[in-house]
């Protein structure tokens, strides 16, 4: 058997991030198994639908690296991939059902349905058009009344669910409600496109979330009805909210304990400052363990070992501080030419003029310290903005540093920065060190240069003060060293 998995949104606003670790899961076990992964979209709820959803499902989809053999833009043998596109092939195949028993034309009006739910009625239907008379049906259908198709459940028995995740699942018929297939509008609801399109797909295995678990006992009588070969599902758990209390919504901001926001749109991730190899193995750890209790992972190592059946039932809540952690180390293997270029957009965000040489010079050092490239920008902002000058010659000069020796050093450094040939890290490091052996007590470096660096970048952290003055250039460094001197005469 070729496994096919699909992934199949709704085009009815952003892509949530637990959408992405849906697909992410579909995704990996098409790639273990060396199958297909389908991309679908459900666009029937068309008063709902947001226009250039579907295009920014796509954009996210692929900066996660969530590719698809099949679907709206690349093709493939058994589209169209948008379902508004099949209307003809649904309105066959409820017909068919109604052909052979399976399912009725019901002419409820949305008075009558509220009637029902009011009276308490299970499911909100009471079944009134289930055994209506075939010439009451032609006579109302003569009359033009409009109608939906529902599906005839049984009334009796238990349906059996069998999960990959869960084993079986046991449901009593009799607490079930005969679903509306198709529309009055003569759109599918997803309970008939989706046995539909996943049987002339060739889907072998649904990932889906744990909601649609108790209406799974329709799909499962569906696809007998039709006598059609039923996919494998896999129920996943839900994704909490911070709190824990409720699943993290699309619909609603999230906040952490602390008040921070997180993060619930795929595509805020994309300009947060995020790789996305960090997010998949963020994703990945949730719910699904890689073993021998490693944390960091490629998703292609990942996928060599993962399996659906392997994920925990258990509703969990996303670990951000993991993925900050994750992310930091991800940036941390970057070349400095790959970081330099990451950064780019977001210091020029800022407004600043970015020299790619100079932003080489620091990108290094700044690594560690790093979570997310947003972080650098604070980091950096002595490269773009003159601060204002707030030094003392006491917050300039230390213990091992006293003013008279802080002054003598500071203005060789001023005189050796005005001639140095070249203007370039080695020469810094060389000529400064040497000053700072000589003017310090105990002929420690660390003091001289810890002011020294405070006073050029008038910031407590920055990047170490060599790469910090040559990325600054001669001529600033000259300025700033004058005012320096300035507090010592």
């Amino acid at each position: 058997m070729t496994v096919r998995t699909r992934f199949a949104p709704s085009p009815t606003g952003y892509l949530h991030i637990g959408s992405v670790w849906s697909a992410l899961f579909g995704w990996m076990y098409a790639q273990r198994h060396g199958g297909q992964f389908l991309l679908r979209v459900e666009d029937t709820d068309t008063k709902r639908t947001v226009e250039g959803a579907m295009e920014n499902m796509m954009d996210s989809l692929r900066w996660f690296g969530i590719s698809w053999d099949e679907g709206p833009d690349v093709g493939g043998e058994y589209g169209p991939y948008i379902q508004t596109e099949r209307r003809e092939l649904y309105q066959k195949w409820a017909n068919w059902l109604v052909e052979h028993g399976h399912a009725y034309k019901c002419f409820a009006t949305p008075e009558e349905l509220k009637e029902m739910r009011e009276a308490g009625v299970e499911g909100g239907y009471d079944r009134r058009y289930r055994d209506y008379p075939a010439d009451k049906v032609a006579e109302l259908e003569a009359q033009g009344k409009p109608f939906v198709i529902r599906y005839k459940m049984p009334l009796e028995g238990e349906t059996v669910v069998e999960d990959m995740i869960r084993g079986e699942v046991v449901f009593k018929n009799s607490q079930t409600t005969d679903f509306v297939l198709l529309k009055s509008n003569g759109l599918p609801t997803y309970h008939l496109a989706h046995p539909v399109d996943d049987h002339f797909m060739k889907i072998t295995h649904v990932t889906r979330g744990v909601e649609w678990l108790n209406t799974a006992p329709l799909h499962v009588n569906i696809f007998k009805s039709f006598g059609w070969e039923l996919p494998q599902y896999a129920h996943l758990p839900v994704i909490l909210s911070p709190s824990g209390k409720g699943k993290l919504s699309k619909r609603d901001q999230a906040f952490m304990d602390s008040g921070e926001t997180v993060l619930v749109r795929a595509d805020e991730y994309m300009h947060a400052g995020y790789l996305p190899e960090a997010v998949d193995n963020f994703l990945a750890n949730v719910g699904w363990t890689f073993g021998d209790d490693i944390e960091k992972f490629t998703i292609e190592e990942a996928i060599a070992r993962f399996d659906l059946a392997d994920i925990s039932p258990t509703p969990m809540k996303l670990p951000y501080s993991k993925l900050d952690w994750l992310n930091g180390q991800y940036i941390q293997e970057m070349n400095n030419v790959e970081l330099a270029k990451a950064l780019r957009p977001y210091l020029e965000a800022e407004g600043w003029e970015v020299n790619t040489d100079a932003l080489l010079l620091v990108v290094e050092a700044m690594k560690p310290r790093m979570k997310t490239f947003p972080d650098a920008i604070p980091f950096l902002r002595f490269l773009f903005e003159e601060s204002e000058f707030t030094e003392t010659a006491e917050s300039l000069s230390h213990k091992q540093l006293p003013i008279e020796n802080a002054k003598a050093a500071y203005q060789e450094t001023h005189d050796f920065v005005a001639n140095a040939q070249p203007f370039d890290v080695a020469t810094i490091s060389n000529g400064i060190g040497e000053i700072a052996v000589k003017h310090t007590l105990n002929a420690k470096v660390g003091p001289f240069l810890g002011k020294l660096r405070q006073g050029m970048t008038g910031q407590s952290v920055s990047p170490p003060v060599y790469e910090s003055m040559v990325a600054m250039g001669r001529e600033r460094c000259l300025t700033r060293l004058d005012k320096i001197i300035t507090l010592f005469t």
